[in-house]
């Protein structure tokens, strides 16, 4: 519905779509910015760091097109509104997640793509199967635990209900955290992102195993092939909290 809706003004979809691209380039422009004073950033040279950002924007844009609505979840909570998705034959969360369903958000995917393809043009790997292999896992599953902390702090705002920037901050902000190399953080935010909130599979070991890099924190090499395992354990425990915010949710009262 939301899509046939959105195709009816097709100069706007364009249009907003174009912003999407514009306003998310602007993050690779920075960076471009950084690298015309410098000629490594932590040791990473510009197409490798452009590897990584442009694996993160794929990964984070799938998942943002397929439930980035999430976030306005804490809204229905508190007027009430979520109360007309339960009484309807499908589940809350497909509801939730196409509720205002933004095809325009395809910008951000089209623009992590161009700068994905920018730095395969400019690095010189050594394919093996393996390696060209990992590339759609690492994307799918990238996709997968960026869709479970969308789901996580969706599930949150059922406790906080006006909690949608602190989802931002792991969402929005953990995008960014992962455009850069890990060499540039201390080690106890990569830890915290490795073994906490594991954002570190979605790009930073798969690639270091593709460019040839240092594992962070010294991790052994098969750390690169768990994304998939990761992912799907996200996912569960994602689940598992949307399904308990879910049951706690007692309407408005009114």
């Amino acid at each position: 519905m939301w899509i046939k809706s959105t195709m009816a003004y097709r100069a706007s979809f364009v249009m907003t779509t174009a912003g999407n691209f514009a306003a998310t380039a602007l993050d690779f422009v920075a960076i471009l910015l950084m690298f015309s004073r410098v000629d490594a950033l932590g040791g990473w040279t510009l197409p490798e760091i452009a590897f990584l950002y442009g694996l993160s924007g794929i990964a984070f844009g799938l998942a943002d097109l397929a439930i980035g609505s999430m976030e306005r979840l804490g809204r229905r909570v508190r007027d009430g509104t979520l109360d007309t998705l339960l009484v309807r034959p499908a589940p809350v969360l497909a509801q939730v997640a196409a509720d205002r369903f933004a095809l325009r958000r395809l910008g951000r995917v089209v623009q992590g793509a161009l700068v994905l393809g920018f730095a395969l043009a400019h690095l010189d790997i050594d394919w093996t199967p393996l390696k060209v292999l990992l590339m759609p896992v690492m994307l799918l599953s990238g996709a997968a635990i960026f869709s479970a902390v969308f789901i996580g702090g969706a599930a949150f705002q059922f406790v906080a209900q006006d909690a949608s920037e602190v989802q931002n901050a792991f969402t929005y902000g953990g995008t960014t955290l992962l455009q850069y190399p890990p060499t540039v953080f201390g080690k106890e935010l990569v830890r915290g992102v490795t073994f906490v909130l594991p954002l570190a599979f979605v790009n930073w070991l798969p690639a270091s195993h593709i460019l040839e890099r240092p594992y962070p924190l010294d991790l052994p090499d098969w750390v690169a092939f768990t994304p998939p395992l990761v992912a799907v354990a996200c996912c569960a425990l994602a689940g598992l909290a949307w399904r308990a915010g879910l049951m706690s949710y007692r309407s408005t009262g009114s």
